[in-house]
């Protein structure tokens, strides 16, 4: 009877964390991003990126607070981890830049590149 019940505990166990570890991996983007973008290796500005993805739709905002920028046509591939954001932010003087947002999610980390007008250059944020 203890053998019974000792693997009917263990059944149990593992059918919970089998549905922990599906739900993490269905949605792998949902939550708080942070680190730096820029044109070069030495020219780097720090970001937080808040993220939501329903398993249809990912919306998200940029450096949360009192300058933040929605994401606009954002989309995700959860086959390829493929990521798009585009985003409008505000810059001196009042003009509106068009960014456009490209990545990729391995894990944890998302690695890509951005471009408006004629500046470019490239991304790492870290989910925490």
């Amino acid at each position: 009877m203890r053998v019974f019940v000792w693997i009917c505990l263990m059944a149990c166990f593992l059918m919970t964390a089998s549905a922990f570890a599906q739900r993490g991996a269905a949605d792998p983007l949902t939550g708080t991003w942070t680190g730096d973008w820029g044109p070069t290796p030495n020219d780097r500005n720090n970001v937080t990126v808040q993220l939501k993805w329903d398993g249809k739709a990912l919306t998200g905002t940029v450096n949360p607070g009192p300058n933040a920028v929605a994401l606009q046509k954002s989309t995700f591939n959860s086959k390829s981890g493929a990521v798009h954001m585009e985003a409008d932010a505000k810059a001196p003087g009042g003009r509106t830049v068009h960014y456009l947002i490209d990545g990729k999610v391995d894990r944890n980390t998302m690695t890509g590149s951005w471009n408006h007008d004629n500046r470019n250059g490239d991304f790492k944020i870290t989910k925490n």
